[in-house]
């Protein structure tokens, strides 16, 4: 015999039903059934709120159980056709009984336990009796009153049951029977006396395990609306997936962490019979689901990931508990005595502080029982009172096979702690099949998603970016990323979600990632009104793992911000050099707030857009090299300009291409002034070490007053045009000598200049082209013959290219 058990969202209405008729029917061909069903989905929650509707004389109470009663004839009408009115006389007869204890409630005030147990019961007896009546329409069907053999204590809303007597009951019962399949009402039982009882949360799984150990079943199904038990909460983790196999300790420890497929009792008296469980899916009856047994196979020694949400921890702590025998004892006998399920335990080996985890709504009376068993110790302060913490939940990582392999726990916390997870408390027993970890509530999914990729994501880092600036720049990067999304998953297990993108008017989020192929027209302009500060608090809501702030901009507001994001464990990626060329001390501080909240702070598009100047510089510092000079053309919009400036065309002109082809700055007056190469030098000296602002720089500047004191674009190329002669007048010096121009950079020991110099033909500066940038590092390795870096230094595709390389420097970190 098999024993089937089917919850609520399975029989939840009619057309649930046919497919729980369909099962049936395919099963009995190979085997008798016993079937344990749950009351339709959500009717007992209907029916507790209709008692306490009545109880305080809420006339209301009449028209939810209205909905409730339409619904099961409703269910009626749909699956039987012969015998239906005998059927509905019958359901008849249960609503009235109900009717009648609601009318007790109601004149009485009042819902004992006894009373709502009763109540309870209706919702499997109506849907039992219902499903065994559509089933005989097409299978040799009888039906079976729980009652009627699960016998327990008159404990009546969470019974204990008398299993020697029970057992005896079911298996005289099923001996006699001889019909194909028989159904039973779950959750429901009687005490000694004939009262109902009730099972508590998740009978109706309990009573199908019952059944199965009582007539020693081949196998316990569980079927429910969901393909076994995942390897995390599918709802929270969309990669998470459904566990094949799992011991029934492994499936006890998930159940118990949250994992609610199965109710954790339910294991019990099926494990100790060795009968093998299946958590099977009505929707989808061909998947194979989960099969629970007393051993695995050798797999994965991490087999899921589960939490407890609404938790509190409290915590009791003072001198008066060092070496003082019997604390614990009362402690937990406190708890005890007014009936606190304590769901965690961690003590110190100092003996100075037990934390406890109950849950949040059991807080305030563990408080008080707390408080009154150590009036005594809190009175004279040998014990502190207990310190409450709300809004945390458990974090757990579950498997058998854990205790054989090391570092686990190091590969958890790490992870964790990468993402700014701040943990409250650890517990760990020494069979180490489970490691739980008190976390904030709010950063529950963040951890999930983070263990998750961490012991089942095949390796695949996941990055969630929000960016900030979709204009050339940003455009170019968001192609890139599109461009190369499954190369990245293919060969360096990166996957990178964009979560957010932002204009200067609008902005659009989508949690489960923007499609990269239509963000422009119908997304972004259908998007909400942006702000800085909105953008932000998207972002910290979403509290996404590995989350990564992308500028694009070169909008001082923008850089204001970086501080609260790396606050908020986001990374951030800049090509915009106002923060890194602001103040010193602000410079210093977001350096600082990286380091502290574990959160990347990248800008090697500040200098030379996509060459890797930062990061080569960085490395010689960071293996001890240390530089005297740096010699460099940082600007590529400059060395457009003085590329293609000739006798033949106007400086107007080529500047006014120069910007046309993105080299320069939306104002390119920044370049022109030289205060862009000037903030450029000032990043290199200060990534060598050296404590610089930006007015210690000497700027040279070859722009005329005029130019420089004008405000908006038009007026300065207006001023271009106006004096073109003087330009025309640079340019002649220069080819007299026989030179090239060149706006040059240079740092020697601590101290910086930026100026236009004229370049002789035997230096390296001298047949640098187009757009181009180059860098010469002297350092006490490279005292003569300097580290040389050259190449495209300017340009959309190619900052673009230098911002999508820092996001794999944080992917790979």
């Amino acid at each position: 015999m098999k024993v089937l058990k089917f919850g609520g969202t399975s029989v939840q209405d009619h057309q649930n039903i046919q497919k729980v008729i369909n099962i049936l029917a395919q099963e009995a061909k190979k085997d008798k059934l016993a079937v344990v069903v749950s009351a339709f989905g959500k009717t007992t929650n209907k029916l507790i709120q209709s008692a306490e509707l009545a109880k305080h004389k809420d006339n209301s109470y009449l028209q939810l159980l209205e909905t409730v009663e339409n619904h099961h004839y409703e269910t009626i009408k749909q699956l039987i056709s012969k015998d239906a009115d005998s059927v509905i006389a019958h359901i008849n007869t249960l609503f009235n009984q109900l009717k009648t204890l609601y009318k007790g409630c109601y004149l009485l005030e009042e819902l004992s336990p006894k009373a709502n147990a009763i109540i309870s019961s209706f919702g499997e007896r109506l849907s039992s009796y219902i499903i065994a009546e559509a089933a005989k329409q097409i299978l040799d069907v009888s039906f079976k009153d729980s009652q009627e053999l699960i016998i327990t204590d008159n404990n009546y809303l969470k019974a204990q049951v008398d299993f020697e007597t029970t057992y005896s009951n079911c298996r005289a019962f099923f001996n006699q029977n001889n019909s194909q399949v028989v159904v039973l009402p779950g959750f429901i039982a009687k005490c000694y006396d004939g009262q109902t009882t009730t099972l508590g949360r998740g009978g109706s799984d309990y009573s199908a395990a019952i059944y199965a150990a009582a007539v020693n079943a081949s196998e316990l199904q569980i079927w429910t609306d969901v393909s076994g038990m995942f390897t995390a909460n599918p709802a929270i983790v969309k990669q998470a997936r459904p566990i094949r196999h799992i011991s029934y300790q492994e499936a006890m420890e998930m159940s118990h962490f949250g994992a609610k497929v199965i109710y954790p009792p339910t294991i019990q008296p099926v494990r100790e019979k060795e009968i093998p469980i299946y958590i099977k899916n009505t929707f989808q009856p061909e998947a194979h689901g989960t099969l629970i047994t007393l051993h695995t196979e050798n797999s994965s020694p991490v087999k899921g990931i589960s939490y407890v949400e609404n938790i509190s921890l409290l915590t009791i702590e003072g001198s008066g508990m060092v070496g003082i025998s019997g604390v614990s004892k009362r402690l937990f006998e406190a708890l005890s005595d007014d009936e606190i399920n304590v769901v965690l335990i961690t003590q110190a080996s100092s003996e100075h502080t037990i934390c406890v985890g109950v849950l949040e709504e059991d807080a305030s009376k563990a408080v008080e029982s707390i408080a009154k068993k150590f009036a005594y110790e809190i009175e004279r302060h040998k014990i502190d009172p207990v310190k409450v913490e709300n809004d945390v939940s458990i974090i757990a990582l579950v498997g058998d096979r854990m205790k054989n392999h090391q570092g686990l726990s190091g590969k958890m916390f790490s992870s964790l702690g990468k993402n700014n997870v701040n943990i409250r408390a650890i517990a760990q027993g020494a069979s180490e099949k489970n490691i739980s970890a008190v976390i904030k509530r709010l950063d529950a999914k963040k951890a999930l998603n983070t263990l998750h990729e961490q012991f089942f994501g095949d390796n695949i880092k996941q990055l969630n970016l929000f960016i900030t600036g979709v204009g050339n720049v940003g455009n170019r990067f968001l192609a890139q990323l599109q461009q190369q999304k499954e190369y990245l998953l293919d060969n360096l297990k990166i996957q990178i979600r964009v979560i957010g993108i932002s204009n200067s008017t609008k902005m659009y989020f989508d949690e489960k990632g923007i499609d990269l192929k239509d963000w422009k027209k119908s997304l972004l302009e259908n998007g909400e009104h942006a702000s800085l500060e909105s953008f932000l608090e998207q972002a910290k809501q979403l509290n996404l793992r590995n989350s990564v702030f992308i500028d694009n901009t070169a909008n001082q507001s923008v850089s204001k911000m970086y501080q609260q994001y790396l606050e908020n464990n986001i990374a951030v990626v800049t090509c915009n050099k106002i923060a890194c060329a602001s103040e010193l001390q602000n410079y210093k501080k977001l350096k600082e707030v990286s380091k502290k909240y574990n959160a990347s702070f990248l800008f090697e598009t500040n200098v030379g857009a996509g060459l890797p100047i930062i990061d080569t510089l960085k490395n010689l510092v960071a293996s001890g090299d240390r530089v005297h000079k740096i010699q460099a053309v940082l600007s590529g919009s400059l060395n457009y300009v003085f590329n293609n400036y000739n006798t033949n065309n106007t400086f107007h002109d080529v500047v006014a291409k120069a910007q046309e082809e993105g080299y320069t700055e939306p104002d390119p007056k920044i370049d022109l002034s030289g205060v862009d190469v000037a903030r450029k030098i000032l990043i290199l000296a200060r990534e060598s070490g050296y404590e610089l602002e930006l007015s210690d720089i000497d700027n040279n500047s070859f722009l005329p007053e005029e130019s420089l004191e004008t405000t908006n674009n038009e007026d300065f190329y207006n001023s271009l045009t106006k004096l073109e002669a003087h330009f025309q007048d640079i340019y002649a010096k220069a080819n007299t000598e026989n030179c090239k121009l060149k706006y040059v950079a240079e740092l020697v020991d601590g101290k910086a200049k930026v100026g236009l110099q004229h370049i002789p033909q035997a230096h390296p500066f001298y047949n640098l082209e187009g757009s181009d940038n180059i860098v010469l590092f002297f350092t006490d390795r490279y005292p003569i013959q300097p580290l040389q870096i050259k190449g495209a230094g300017a340009g959309a595709e190619v900052t673009a290219s230098g911002i999508f390389a820092d996001v794999i420097r944080i992917a790979n970190n």
